[in-house]
């Protein structure tokens, strides 16, 4: 696609710009109040309330309404701006200038926060540009479905994406949904590591990702350059990566043969959320493939560890034999479990032994490849992620509201669903085995079945598996070497995967958005969770010490913060680790609060 030319541009207009800025400043303020960044005034106490807020030079009065877990809902189109007694336009990036004088913002945090929000706006001009129905998205199927999402939920700088130009945007970012092939090529097996889950995982995975045409050209090529086929490994690469890192970077590997190219895929495929995860668009029962795309986005850069890479099958044969094992998870919750079957990391020859190296420069050329989504799922089930369930159409129609109309289940008949569905096999998973998904709105995919909530597909074994510090005897069979990769936590830290991944990143905003939209008000949501939690308990009288040990009602619980953690702890600094989310003080524990009303 030529960047230069009007079609490529004309999402960014005015209307559009203007309505990104609002609801981005909207964001900003309601998530920077929950993270105590910055501090409200309550103007007029209502419902909602009117709320300001005073900046160096500007005051902002806007409507919010009071939620549970200390947070509030801002109104964008209530927000007004106002310097000297004069109403100006809100925009984003002047709330950030104001904001670095009110709080320890460095200069160098909010130049490169100011690039990530304009990234941000633009995307979100694209965005606001489709106007695509919920009637339109509840019929689209789950590769196509995930480029219509807007970002993470609670990250107000979601689209960053530093790295990328404005032709990789329209090129690669998940929402313009263009089609890609991948760039394979070959790398010699003293360079690279191959990990599987089959005895025969290489050679298998070869032939189900390519053709014999291209197996047959990659040895004739290799042949070429006086190299044996049989001394490589096949792997593709994301173009963008291979242009920007490996060709400079590993250009030792490449001058003295231990990296072949070879060519792009005859297979297209389209980049999910994540954006470095594609889903084969010709043959979508073959794999997906996780490849390292280093460009900063949400926190992290996002490459590929390779210490976890190197684990993730070893990760996936262990969580897989646990479901398998337990009626429960496998024969009622039916729990699938989309399994990292092969992976390859490539070291490079001089990063990996730097001491203290950044972390981005250990995860730059590697391959996961996933178990494919159609492959678990029935011809009557259709897979969502979670994240779909906050979407909103061009007209304000939430997509869950037209899943629930379609079903002709009540709005509580179809969340009790989603409940039984999501939350018994993640609490089975961790009172039982002490042992957390992170279930964020990406990694969670729900399957509908007639549009009700049927079950639960966990993904992402490689970042997000983590594990009870605790002596516990079910843990006692995990090979030692996954407890070196795998994050041991205590458990209040365990608890937090659940109640921080699931409840405060999606369920805050699912419950404030029925409750917004008059169907489920959200202390009845709030409710039905207690209700499910304590069912399971019921179910499982043998692990009450499990519940007392990885406590779900505790009053509060310790407010962990992703905003705070580029704005004012982390920054932009490029440590040997990845960043992890800031805790700052105690949030409220709606669950206490509710159970405690209700019984």
């Amino acid at each position: 696609m030529n960047p230069y030319t009007v079609e490529s541009f004309g999402a960014v207009q005015q209307r559009h710009w203007e309505e990104a800025n609002q609801r981005l400043t909207a964001k900003m303020l309601q998530e920077f109040l929950y993270e105590a960044i910055i501090e409200a005034d309550i103007v007029k106490e209502s419902d909602p309330q009117t709320l300001q807020v005073e900046a160096p030079g500007a005051v902002y009065t806007f409507s919010a309404r009071k939620r549970l877990f200390d947070s509030v809902y801002v109104y964008p189109e209530s927000i007004v701006k106002k310097e000297h007694d004069i109403a100006v336009p809100v925009r984003a990036d002047a709330f950030l200038l104001e904001l670095q004088q009110m709080a320890p913002i460095s200069s160098g945090t909010a130049g490169h926060l100011l690039k990530e929000y304009y990234h941000t706006l633009t995307a979100d001009c694209h965005l606001l540009d489709k106007k695509t129905t919920a009637a339109e998205l509840a019929e689209m199927d789950y590769l196509q479905l995930e480029g219509e999402m807007g970002g993470h939920p609670w990250i107000t700088y979601n689209k960053g994406r530093i790295g990328f130009s404005f032709q990789d945007y329209l090129s690669y970012a998940p929402e313009h949904k263009q089609k890609v092939r991948l760039f394979w090529i070959a790398v010699h097996k003293k360079a690279a590591s191959f990990q599987t889950v089959h005895a025969d995982g290489y050679h298998r995975l070869i032939e189900e990702e390519l053709n014999e045409t291209e197996r047959k050209h990659f040895r004739d090529l290799i042949n070429r350059a006086g190299r044996e086929a049989e001394d490589y490994y096949y792997m593709p690469v994301h173009e963008w990566q291979w242009d920007n890192h490996i060709v400079t970077l590993y250009a030792e590997y490449i001058a003295n043969g231990w990296i072949i190219p070879l060519q792009y895929s005859e297979d297209t495929y389209l980049p999910q959320q994540s954006i470095r995860t594609f889903v084969n668009t010709e043959h979508k029962t073959k794999k997906h493939v996780k490849l390292p795309v280093s460009i900063l986005n949400t926190l992290v850069y996002r490459g590929l560890p390779s210490e976890r890479t190197t684990a993730a099958p070893e990760v996936t044969k262990w969580i897989q034999s646990v479901k398998d094992e337990d009626p429960f998870l496998k024969e009622t919750c039916k729990v699938g479990l989309l399994g990292e079957t092969e992976t390859i990391d490539v070291p490079h020859p001089a990063f990996h032994h730097l001491r203290g190296v950044p972390y981005q420069y250990t995860e730059m050329l590697g391959a996961v490849w996933r178990e494919s989504i159609y492959t678990v799922v029935e011809e009557d089930e259709k897979p969502v992620t979670l994240a779909a369930l906050l979407h909103e159409d061009a007209n304000g129609k939430p997509l869950v509201q037209e899943y629930m109309e379609r079903s002709g289940l009540s709005t509580e008949e179809w969340i009790k669903q989603l409940f039984d569905s999501v939350l018994p096999p993640l609490l089975h998973y961790m009172y039982k085995y002490g042992t957390v998904f992170s279930p964020h709105g990406q990694n969670t995919i729900v399957v509908l079945k007639n549009y009700e909530p049927h079950r639960l597909i966990m993904k992402d074994f490689v970042d997000d598996v983590n594990v009870s510090d605790q002596q516990l005897p079910e843990l006692e069979d995990l090979p030692e070497d996954l407890k070196q990769v795998l994050r041991c936590e205590p458990p209040e830290g365990l608890v937090q995967f659940i109640f921080t991944g699931l409840f405060i990143c999606h369920f805050r905003y699912l419950s404030d958005l029925l409750d917004r939209e008059s169907l489920l008000t959200e202390h009845t949501f709030w409710k039905m969770t207690v209700e499910t939690i304590e069912a399971y308990q019921k179910r499982f009288p043998e692990l009450t010490g499990r519940f007392e040990l990885f406590n779900l009602f505790q009053p509060t619980m310790v407010k962990l913060c992703l905003n705070r953690n580029r704005m004012l702890d982390y920054g932009y600094g490029d440590g040997d680790d990845r960043p992890h989310a800031s805790e700052h003080g105690y949030v409220d524990n709606a669950l206490f609060t509710v159970h405690k009303f209700y019984i």
